[in-house]
């Protein structure tokens, strides 16, 4: 995993939010942790499932936000949680569970689509939208 997130971080670069989505035990967190650990942080991570969002740093001080909106109702709940300061703090921000917030994400918000092949394989599609709130079926 470690090579995949170093080739998606390449291929990104520039990004700063990016919207995991996949069906629960795709890899979300797996993925955020490959992703962190390739740009860095040596702090303990792990799923901000019950907190929500996790702040950790990479060695130059630059702030990583990973967010898990799973348990979140709405937009107005994931304001209220702090959500949308992070996603335009200009910080890299990694959140699972966008579509429960997804009115409030910036424009160019990089969406990373994980896809179960088998219990060792996944199929990581990831583009770019200009409009989050118009993308039909989110």
């Amino acid at each position: 995993m470690p090579e995949v997130a170093k080739k998606i971080l390449a291929m990104t670069a520039g990004r700063t939010v990016y919207a995991l989505h996949g069906e629960m035990g795709a890899g979300k967190t797996t993925l955020v942790h490959a992703l962190c650990e390739a740009m860095g942080v040596k702090d303990n991570i792990a799923s901000p499932t019950f907190s929500i969002i996790n702040q950790y740093s990479t060695p130059e001080g630059e702030v990583i936000y990973h967010m898990d909106l799973y348990r979140l109702k709405d937009e107005e709940e994931a304001i209220s949680s702090g959500v949308e300061d992070c996603l335009f703090s200009g910080n890299k921000c990694f959140v699972e569970w966008p579509e429960k917030a997804w009115a409030i994400f910036p424009p160019d918000t990089l969406r990373l689509n994980i896809t179960v092949i088998n219990s060792y394989t996944r199929k990581i599609v990831f583009d770019t939208i200009s409009a989050p709130a118009n993308v039909p079926g989110l």
